[in-house]
Protein backbone atom coordinates (compact mmCIF):
# COMPACT_ATOMS: atom_id res chain seq x y z
CA UNK A 1 0.00 0.00 0.00
CA UNK A 2 2.74 2.11 1.32
CA UNK A 3 4.80 1.36 -2.47
CA UNK A 4 0.93 2.46 -4.38
CA UNK A 5 1.30 5.75 -2.19
CA UNK A 6 4.61 6.32 -3.52
CA UNK A 7 4.08 5.63 -6.94
CA UNK A 8 1.23 8.14 -7.13
CA UNK A 9 3.16 10.73 -5.44
CA UNK A 10 5.52 10.33 -8.37
CA UNK A 11 3.21 10.68 -10.77
CA UNK A 12 1.53 13.88 -9.56
CA UNK A 13 4.53 15.48 -9.17
CA UNK A 14 5.59 14.97 -12.83
CA UNK A 15 2.64 15.35 -14.29
CA UNK A 16 1.73 18.74 -11.90
CA UNK A 17 -1.30 18.55 -10.08
CA UNK A 18 -4.97 18.60 -12.26
CA UNK A 19 -7.34 19.00 -9.38
CA UNK A 20 -10.13 20.89 -10.72
CA UNK A 21 -9.23 21.63 -14.24
CA UNK A 22 -12.43 19.19 -15.15
CA UNK A 23 -14.34 21.64 -13.67
CA UNK A 24 -14.59 24.35 -16.11
CA UNK A 25 -15.02 22.11 -19.00
CA UNK A 26 -18.05 20.71 -17.71
CA UNK A 27 -19.55 23.79 -17.07
CA UNK A 28 -19.17 25.31 -20.53
CA UNK A 29 -20.29 21.73 -21.92
CA UNK A 30 -23.51 22.01 -19.91
CA UNK A 31 -24.10 25.86 -21.18
CA UNK A 32 -23.73 24.35 -24.21
CA UNK A 33 -25.92 21.52 -24.29
CA UNK A 34 -28.54 23.43 -22.80
CA UNK A 35 -28.55 26.46 -25.35
CA UNK A 36 -28.31 23.27 -28.00
CA UNK A 37 -31.73 21.78 -26.17
CA UNK A 38 -33.32 25.28 -26.05
CA UNK A 39 -32.52 25.90 -29.45
CA UNK A 40 -34.04 22.52 -30.22
CA UNK A 41 -37.07 22.51 -28.15
CA UNK A 42 -38.43 26.34 -28.61
CA UNK A 43 -37.41 26.26 -32.25
CA UNK A 44 -39.64 23.00 -32.43
CA UNK A 45 -42.74 24.96 -30.61
CA UNK A 46 -41.93 28.29 -32.85
CA UNK A 47 -42.21 25.53 -35.74
CA UNK A 48 -45.44 24.37 -34.55
CA UNK A 49 -46.57 27.85 -33.91
CA UNK A 50 -46.03 28.65 -37.31
CA UNK A 51 -47.84 26.35 -38.85
CA UNK A 52 -50.82 26.80 -36.50
CA UNK A 53 -50.73 30.64 -37.66
CA UNK A 54 -50.51 29.34 -41.08
CA UNK A 55 -53.43 27.27 -40.53
CA UNK A 56 -55.66 30.22 -39.18
CA UNK A 57 -54.61 32.66 -42.11
CA UNK A 58 -55.42 30.34 -44.69
CA UNK A 59 -58.86 29.53 -42.77
CA UNK A 60 -59.70 33.44 -42.22
CA UNK A 61 -58.86 33.86 -45.78
CA UNK A 62 -61.01 31.68 -47.14
CA UNK A 63 -64.00 33.02 -45.06
CA UNK A 64 -63.42 36.09 -46.10
CA UNK A 65 -63.19 34.76 -50.31
CA UNK A 66 -66.57 33.20 -49.79
CA UNK A 67 -68.38 36.82 -49.05
CA UNK A 68 -69.79 37.38 -53.16
CA UNK A 69 -70.37 40.71 -54.49
CA UNK A 70 -74.20 38.74 -55.27
CA UNK A 71 -75.45 42.00 -57.46
CA UNK A 72 -72.22 41.59 -60.01
CA UNK A 73 -72.78 37.78 -59.67
CA UNK A 74 -76.37 37.63 -60.65
CA UNK A 75 -76.45 40.01 -63.51
CA UNK A 76 -73.01 39.60 -64.92
CA UNK A 77 -71.56 36.06 -63.80
CA UNK A 78 -68.67 37.61 -61.90
CA UNK A 79 -67.40 36.08 -59.28
CA UNK A 80 -66.35 39.11 -57.91
CA UNK A 81 -65.32 40.18 -53.63
CA UNK A 82 -67.38 42.62 -51.72
CA UNK A 83 -64.27 43.95 -50.23
CA UNK A 84 -65.75 45.13 -46.52
CA UNK A 85 -68.17 42.42 -46.22
CA UNK A 86 -64.58 39.66 -46.89
CA UNK A 87 -62.76 41.81 -44.44
CA UNK A 88 -65.03 41.61 -42.02
CA UNK A 89 -65.69 37.94 -42.50
CA UNK A 90 -61.74 37.39 -42.19
CA UNK A 91 -61.96 39.02 -39.21
CA UNK A 92 -64.49 37.36 -37.48
CA UNK A 93 -62.63 34.41 -38.28
CA UNK A 94 -59.61 35.90 -36.41
CA UNK A 95 -61.28 37.16 -33.15
CA UNK A 96 -63.12 33.98 -32.63
CA UNK A 97 -60.14 31.88 -32.79
CA UNK A 98 -58.48 34.59 -30.55
CA UNK A 99 -55.77 35.19 -32.85
CA UNK A 100 -54.24 38.86 -34.12
CA UNK A 101 -53.99 40.04 -37.53
CA UNK A 102 -54.59 41.94 -40.71
CA UNK A 103 -56.88 41.82 -43.55
CA UNK A 104 -56.82 43.50 -46.68
CA UNK A 105 -59.46 42.71 -49.23
CA UNK A 106 -60.25 43.68 -52.75
CA UNK A 107 -62.26 42.64 -55.66
CA UNK A 108 -60.70 39.54 -56.19
CA UNK A 109 -58.84 38.33 -53.41
CA UNK A 110 -58.58 38.54 -49.55
CA UNK A 111 -54.94 38.15 -47.72
CA UNK A 112 -54.90 37.39 -44.18
CA UNK A 113 -51.44 38.06 -41.98
CA UNK A 114 -51.60 36.37 -38.35
CA UNK A 115 -48.81 37.18 -35.74
CA UNK A 116 -48.29 34.87 -32.81
CA UNK A 117 -45.68 35.63 -30.47
CA UNK A 118 -44.31 32.29 -28.35
CA UNK A 119 -42.34 32.14 -25.18
CA UNK A 120 -39.51 29.84 -25.23
CA UNK A 121 -38.47 27.23 -22.74
CA UNK A 122 -35.11 26.74 -22.66
CA UNK A 123 -33.49 29.99 -24.20
CA UNK A 124 -35.06 32.00 -21.18
CA UNK A 125 -31.91 30.79 -19.52
CA UNK A 126 -29.75 32.80 -22.20
CA UNK A 127 -31.87 35.99 -22.35
CA UNK A 128 -34.42 34.97 -25.38
CA UNK A 129 -37.64 35.38 -23.56
CA UNK A 130 -40.17 35.27 -26.63
CA UNK A 131 -40.07 34.00 -30.69
CA UNK A 132 -42.31 36.49 -32.84
CA UNK A 133 -43.75 34.15 -35.65
CA UNK A 134 -45.95 35.26 -38.50
CA UNK A 135 -47.98 33.91 -41.49
CA UNK A 136 -49.92 35.10 -45.04
CA UNK A 137 -52.41 33.20 -46.73
CA UNK A 138 -54.21 34.77 -50.10
CA UNK A 139 -57.85 33.50 -51.17
CA UNK A 140 -59.45 33.97 -54.42
CA UNK A 141 -62.95 33.76 -54.95
CA UNK A 142 -63.47 31.88 -58.49
CA UNK A 143 -66.29 30.70 -60.71
CA UNK A 144 -66.46 26.86 -60.89
CA UNK A 145 -63.44 24.94 -61.59
CA UNK A 146 -60.84 26.62 -64.18
CA UNK A 147 -58.17 23.80 -64.33
CA UNK A 148 -56.49 21.15 -62.07
CA UNK A 149 -56.09 21.91 -58.27
CA UNK A 150 -58.74 24.57 -58.31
Amino acid sequence: MNRMRCLLRRVRTRTGDDSGQVTPFVVILTIALIAFAGLVLDAGMALSAKVQAIDAAQAAARAGAQQLNLTAYRTNNIAELDPPRAEAAARGWLTSAGLDGTVTATTTTVTVTVQRTVRTQLLQLVGVRSLDVSATATATAIHGVTGPGT
